[in-house]
């Protein structure tokens, strides 16, 4: 019943709206990819794996004009209190930050986590811990968007 309520409510591209949290910059694709690894070290995220997607699915034989990064980063610290408590949790871990091509400007994105957070809001520290993140890791993004 809610689910229906919620479909009728919200189209396909307001939901994905709800739940993303984007910045639009000048800066090409080639130029933020670039600094990806630098500004997770600046800013206290490891960098688990990146996926040219452009290329992955164009190897797949299924290919696109535009260029896709996927970033999986993590704070091992968040990761490890969010798996103590709340295991399941786990299908939105690792942070994912994506990098984009559209309508001519680059698009840095990732999950708004601050919907989701609040499901963890009964521990403090978690809590804490993951709203220091997801603030952070916004910060990041602003300085890929604009350095």
């Amino acid at each position: 019943m809610l689910r229906k309520l919620i479909t009728a409510l919200f189209p396909a591209q307001k939901m994905i709206d709800m739940f993303t949290y984007k910045i639009i910059s000048n800066r090409s694709v080639a130029g933020v990819a670039d600094k990806v690894q630098m500004q997770c070290d600046n800013y206290k995220f490891a960098l688990l794996k990146t996926y040219n997607y452009h290329e992955i699915v164009e190897s797949k034989g299924f290919p696109i004009k535009r260029k896709v990064y996927i970033y999986e980063i993590c704070q091992a610290k968040t990761a490890s209190l969010m798996l103590t408590d709340f295991p399941g949790f786990s299908i939105f871990m690792p942070c994912k930050l994506a990098v984009y091509e559209h309508n001519g400007k680059t698009i840095i994105s990732t999950m708004d986590m601050s919907i989701m957070l609040k499901a963890v809001k009964s521990n403090d520290e978690l809590y804490n811990n993951a709203v220091s993140l997801f603030s952070t890791l916004k910060a990041l993004m602003t300085n890929l968007a604009e350095n």
